[in-house]
């Protein structure tokens, strides 16, 4: 049925499938979980043949068998047959299986969306918190295709995915609609496109972030004598190193920050459009410019001697600290011109 433009029956299916999408995310995490839970099983029994200790230099006795000298047996070591897949690897190729489907799934509840609303699906909070999800998943699933050893992140990757889309589903939700007059433009389709990439993107940058600085901070840790790995050490020393999570995450914010810049220009060239003028410093608008100077910093700081690891970690927390503040607080509770949330 067609009520003002809008096919209910369509935007009836793209929530079934965006929840259906969420179920997905939250099994995969189940097995990203037990992947490391079985994992860790596994390499307690496995003693690489590098870290066995050398063998003592055999005595040989004239015409006799090798004689071995006196002291306690060296048991031999166990370790799982080379090309056999584990039931932790196993479990993991799985859960990566079904991330793809749930990205599938996901777009398919956005395509859906779009039929529905005959626009672009994210002219409020519960359609730009789908897309930037979606991007988010996306961006783990590119950087898993380079880097195979963070796979075990995933967990940890969607979690806030999955917490981001049940806000969306709910708390955040819209009902399909047409498009305010301010938004019948061809520039939502550039400039909130470009936003939700890049944010979505930088969700998976900050989530690495972290865990770079959690592992960094067991390292060093760990590096003290008497040192007692608790519960978050253990969960640490099964992370990938702390540079390759330091190098992943910047690498992901060197992609998404030059489209965060052109859609903030997108943005303005929009506005004089719109309003006459390209830039008011209406409250969206000014988070917008926070969170750009933010990653800019974090930017200079890599590239700079004595600002790298740790400061630079925390911009770049920092930097999505403020993405997270202009999405829920201005959004909701400040009102200006870029009030689009659709809350009732």
């Amino acid at each position: 049925m067609t009520v003002a433009g809008i096919d209910g029956s369509m935007a009836h299916l793209s929530d079934s499938v965006f929840t259906t999408a969420i179920a997905i995310y939250a099994l995969a995490m189940v097995g990203y979980t037990a992947e490391y839970a079985f994992s860790r099983k596994v390499r307690a029994l496995e003693t690489p043949r590098a870290a066995a200790p050398a063998r003592e230099r055999e005595l040989v006795g004239a015409g006799g068998p090798p004689i071995s000298p006196p002291g306690p047996s060296v048991p031999p070591a166990v370790s799982v047959p080379s090309g056999k897949r584990t039931v932790a690897d196993r479990i993991g190729r799985w859960s990566v299986v079904l991330t793809v489907l749930g990205a599938v799934v996901h777009t398919v509840s956005i395509a859906i969306r779009a039929i529905a609303v005959d626009a672009v699906p994210w002219s409020n909070m519960y359609e730009f918190a789908s897309v930037a999800g979606l991007i988010g998943v996306v961006a783990f699933l590119g950087v898993l295709w380079k880097a195979p050893s963070i796979r075990q992140l995933g967990a940890a990757v969607l979690l806030p995915v999955v917490v981001m889309m049940f806000l969306a589903g709910t708390v955040l939700y819209s009902q399909a609609q047409p498009l305010v007059p301010a938004l019948q433009s061809y520039w939502l389709a550039i400039h909130v496109t470009l936003a939700a990439f890049s944010e979505g993107a930088l969700m998976t940058s900050a989530v690495l972030t972290i865990l770079y600085l959690v592992k960094q901070h067991v390292d060093r840790s760990s590096a003290k004598p008497g040192y007692r790995p608790g519960a978050i050490g253990n969960l640490a020393q099964r992370l990938p190193s702390a540079a390759t999570l330091d190098k992943v995450s910047y690498r992901i914010v060197a992609f998404a920050f030059p489209l965060y810049t052109v859609g903030i220009i997108c943005g303005a060239i929009w506005a004089e459009a719109a309003w006459g003028r390209y830039w008011g410093w209406d409250p969206k608008e000014t988070w917008a410019f926070i969170v750009w100077v933010v990653y800019a910093c974090y930017l200079h700081a890599r590239a700079t001697a004595g600002w790298r690891g740790r400061i630079a970690a925390w911009i770049n927390v920092a930097g999505f600290a403020a993405i997270t503040f202009n999405f829920f607080v201005v959004n909701i509770v400040v009102s200006g011109l870029h009030s689009y949330a659709g809350l009732s």
